[in-house]
Order: structure tokens, then sequence, then C-alpha cells
């Protein structure tokens, strides 16, 4: 018995004291690494700034704690910020030191609006008289677009080019839905106001096939004219060039017909950049990834003047408070306004970029959004700077601004309202669910799924939607400065590119978040200035401290496994958290 206790006793001891020790190595670990991240990179002389493109790009990035989630969920995807390679782009024109970028396309999960934001990077960056290389085993579509933009395009001898026009392939559920007893209930204004036939048709409404004819076109117009220019071969060529689809060709076929320059396998790409950078095959080539860019020093002197210009990011779906698991990442109403009224009384912001990638959301949030972005205005001026989407309700919460400022690509517009709430009625008969109820006033029970709507129910819902319709419509006359009938002939729910948006008046200036910025400059009249983003990125460890392992199993898991449908699945589950009135786009253009 005394041998049992002394060995229990040891192991006891032992298990504390081990404990104890990893966990001290783990803080030590934990530490040194945040240390690492903060160290400024030494850029050395004949350096190359690599772009590797593998994953997926939005607007910021917060730290992944150490990756660790992601080594527990084997999850190997790569998420970029957009604000860390348009600054990474500009660092690299500054500093004389680095004498290229080599962009490597692997493929990245963007938008068209993205990618022409760092394809005008990458032209200006060209100024400098400093070259850009682009390279890829095979070229997406998307990603051909912006390596069109270096001076050299490189291709895998057993590689392809995607080249074969636009199209947008949205997924309608009214059958499945009706197959397990579940009818959608809607109720909208607008004729082009097509976020509900997901669920109540089989197929696009005249309307909404016009509309989406009309914006898929013109991004295809700025993709061609873009590639055109760059690679010096004629639209009509380009075109052509779809229609044989390419990538079905050799690879010498991209290069006969000036898609391509030369082609390459990727191990002797490095040698190739050797000789752009003139070194010798045995020397070593400098390599600076995006982390290490970050972590390079601006060559500006810091300003000593105190004012600021606040750039502040407002991303994804728009919703009235926190805890669902869309607004994790997206935007919430309740959180923003508190943040933009901290801006207004911050005397030493000077202007505000409203930096905006919305498809829209809760209608309700969209309306508190833009009253704070109003009485912000009244304090300083508020620039919108548009990104990928900033339709719908994104279009709310920037209509309000002083300036509103959108690349030829964005999706914009979408001025209109609709509500959307389930009928379960016949899929409980199916499965012999059955409830009753007892009510003291006519509408006491008003929203139970279990059960169709009232005419007096339907008549009361589409009073209020009609009511929210003419109050979005007013926002816009008001900060546009026109009428309601002006704002009603493009409303209707119909979205707009850009370029379209700038024509109907719905938009001020094309270009992205350094067009802004300039105007923002110049509104506020102020001579130095620091450039300050908000909110505030957390840091590794509150990002540590902060990560929920459920939301994180939802967002990253099931997006690595569902891949393009991951969206679809998530307005689904999540609909039942969604505010009953919205004002968004259509739930899915998926656009290709």
């Amino acid at each position: 018995m005394k041998d049992f206790l002394k060995f229990t006793l040891a192991t006891v001891t032992g298990i504390i004291l081990s404990s104890i020790v990893l966990f001290i190595i783990g803080m030590v670990t934990l530490f040194g690494i945040m240390a690492a991240s903060d160290t400024e990179t030494i850029v050395k002389k004949n350096s190359v700034m690599i772009l590797d493109l593998n994953g997926t790009l939005v607007e910021r990035t917060q730290e992944d704690p150490l990756g660790i989630l992601s080594q527990l969920f084997n999850d190997n995807s790569n998420t970029y910020g957009l604000d860390d390679i348009l600054s990474s782009i500009k660092k690299a024109k500054e500093n004389e030191d680095i004498k290229g970028i080599y962009l490597q396309a692997n493929s990245l999960g963007t938008s068209y609006a993205s990618l022409q934001e760092i394809r005008n990077a990458l032209l200006d960056f060209k100024e400098s008289g400093k070259f850009v290389i682009a390279y890829a085993d095979s070229y997406t579509q998307g990603l051909y677009y912006l390596s069109s933009a270096a001076d050299k395009v490189l291709l895998n001898p057993k590689g392809m080019i995607e080249w074969r026009g636009i199209a947008s392939t949205p997924l309608f559920y009214k059958d499945l839905l009706q197959k397990i007893g579940v009818e959608m209930q809607v109720f909208k204004v607008g004729t082009y106001k097509s976020a509900v036939e997901p669920f109540t048709a089989t197929e696009m409404s005249p309307a909404n096939r016009e509309q989406v004819t009309a914006f898929i076109n013109s991004i295809w117009s700025q993709v061609t004219e873009g590639v055109s220019a760059s690679r010096n071969i004629p639209i009509d060529s380009l075109n052509a060039y779809a229609d044989r689809m390419l990538m079905f060709y050799p690879a010498e076929e991209s290069v006969r017909c000036g898609l391509a320059d030369t082609l390459v396998y990727r191990n002797d790409v490095r040698d190739y950049l050797k000789r752009l950078v003139d070194i010798d095959e045995d020397d070593n080539l400098s390599l600076l990834g995006l982390g290490d860019m970050i972590n390079v020093r601006k060559n500006v002197p810091k300003d000593k003047s105190g004012n600021i210009i606040a750039v502040y990011y407002a991303s994804g779906e728009i919703t009235d408070y926190p805890g669902s698991a869309t607004s994790e990442e997206g935007i919430v109403g309740s959180k923003v306004i508190r943040d933009l009224r901290k801006l207004k009384e911050n005397d030493d912001v000077k202007a505000v970029v409203l930096r905006v990638n919305s498809p829209g959301g809760s209608a309700f949030a969209s309306e508190q959004i833009w009253y704070a972005v109003k009485e912000l205005k009244t304090k300083k001026p508020v620039i919108v700077s548009m990104s990928d989407y900033a339709a719908s309700g994104g279009y709310y919460i920037s209509c309000g601004a002083d300036t509103i400022v959108a690349e030829p690509t964005t999706l914009t517009g979408s001025i209109g309202i609709f509500g959307i709430v389930p009928n379960v009625k016949e899929l409980t008969d199916k499965i012999g669910l059955s409830y009753d109820v007892v009510k003291t006033n006519k509408y006491a029970d008003f929203g139970n799924i279990m059960r169709p709507f009232s005419e007096g129910e339907k008549a009361l819902l589409q009073m209020m939607v009609a009511e929210g319709y003419d109050t979005f419509i007013t926002r816009c006359a008001e900060g546009r400065h026109t009428t309601k009938e002006a704002i009603e002939k493009i409303a209707e729910g119909r979205v707009w590119t850009g370029e379209a948006a700038k024509e109907l008046g719905l938009v001020d200036e094309l270009g992205g978040i350094d067009k802004a910025l300039e105007i923002a400059v110049a509104k506020a009249g102020v001579g130095g200035y620091t450039i300050v983003s908000y909110p505030e990125k957390k840091d590794v460890l509150s990002s540590l401290l902060d990560t929920k392992p459920t939301n994180y199993v939802e967002s990253q898991l099931l997006k690595s496994k569902l891949g393009e449908y991951y969206r679809q699945f998530g307005l689904l589950t999540n609909l039942k958290e969604q505010s009953m009135i919205q004002a968004r786009v259509p739930f899915e253009l998926n656009i290709k």
C-alpha cells in the first residue's frame, strides 16, 4: 500500500511539474513569436518582393493566434488583407533596394473590384521603372487579369490560361424547399430586387436577367480593356480567344496569341529573376514575402502634426447586434455607430474614409449606421470608398457621405427592401408535428412559422416593407442632393457597376482607397497628417483570447470543405437569425 501511494504521489507530482514546465515553455514561445512578428524587416540590396497569391482575399486580416487553430483543424488556406497588399506594393515602390515584384499567381478567392485595385497599384508601381513579373502553373481568369499588368507573363510549358468570359450562375432552392414542405413568404418592393428569387423561383426573372446581363458585361468590358491596354491585344481578338477556350490548347498557343510571353518551369523562375536584378546564378536571391513587407518601414518621416485621417473598415453582412455567426466577420450596427461616434468626438480626426465592402443586410441596422454617418458629417468630411460590394444596405450606409468613390467593377445600388419569413406547415404535417394556440388578440401569435400568414398579416408586412423602401429612397435623395423621383427611376432594387453608378449620379468618382484618401485630405485642408485604420486590429494575444473554437470550426473548417458553396450554406443556416426586413443584394451573384 505504501508503494502504491508513493508511486501515485510521484506520478501526480510529475504531471503537475510537467504541466508547469510546458506552460512556461508555451508562454515563452508565445511572447517570443509576438516579439518576432513586430521585428522590423531589413531590406537587402537587389531584393524582390514576392506576392504569392494562394488563398482568400479580405479587406483586412486579424492575427491568427500563431496558426494554432489552423494547425489544429488542418486548415492550410491563406487569408490575405487587401490593405496589407496595397501598402506593401507602395513600400516596395519607395524602397530603392527593392528592384521589382514577382507575382506568383496560384489561386485567389476575391472579386474583380479588388483585383482591379491591386492591378492599378501594380501599374503605379511600374511607373517607378521597376519590373513586375508574373508566373503561374495555370492562371485563373481573375488572376490573369491581375497578372496582365506585369512586364512579362510567364507560363508553365504544360500550363494554361483560363480566358472564357464572365458568367453568373445563381442557385435556386424553390423545388428543394417545396419537397421538404417549406414555403418562403416574401414581401418586397423593387422590380429588380431579386434577393428572394432563389427561394421563390427556379430561374432568373426577366428583370433580374436584364440587370445581371448589364453588370457582367460592364465588368467584362473593364477586364478586356485592361488586358488590351497592357498586352496590346485588340478587344475583338480577346473576345475571339475567349470563344475559342484557349485553356484547352497547348500553352504555346497562349504565347502565340500574346496572352503570355515565355514558357518556363517554376524551377527556372528564380534564375530568371536573378538575371533581372543582375546577380550571378550562384548568388542568393533575396525574396520578401507579404509578411516581410508588412514590417518594412515606410520611407516617410513620422508626422508630428497630430492630425489623423481615419480609415474605418465596414466589411461583411450588416446585422443589428453581435451574437450571430455572420456578425463575427460582418458589420454589427451597434458597434459601428459606437465607433463612428468616437471618431466624431475625437478632435484629432480631421476626416474619415468609410471603406465599405458589403452586400447589405438588416434594414434597421443600415438606418442606424446611416444616421451615425450623418452625425459624423456634421463635424468632419466623410468619404466613402467602395470595395467589391456596396449594395443595398451597403449603399444605404454610404449614401449620406460627402463623396462616394467606387471601382468601375464595384457592385452597388440595389436600392430596395424585402422581407422573407418561412412557413413550415407542410413540413410539420409530413412529420406528424402539430400545434395549437390560445391568444388574447388578433395578431398575438404573429410570426408563427407553423402556419401561413393571414391576409391581414401579409398586408401589415407589405406596408412595413413599403415604408422601409420609401425611407431608403428618401435617404438616397437627401445624400445625393436630388429628388426622390430621380432616385426611384434608378432604384427598384437594381444592381449597378461603379462605372454605371457614376453616370447615374450614385457615385462621384472612380478609383480605389488611395483616391478616397486624396479627397479626404483635400476636404480636411490639412498639411501634415497620419493615416490611422479603425477598428484597431487585435494583436496576437487578444486574438488568441477572443477566438471562439465553435465559430472557427464553422467559418474555417466548413469554408474549406464547402468552398464556393459556403456562403450559400451560411445564408440558409443563419436565416433564422437575420432581421425580418432586409436591404441586401441577391443572395449569391456567383460571378465567375
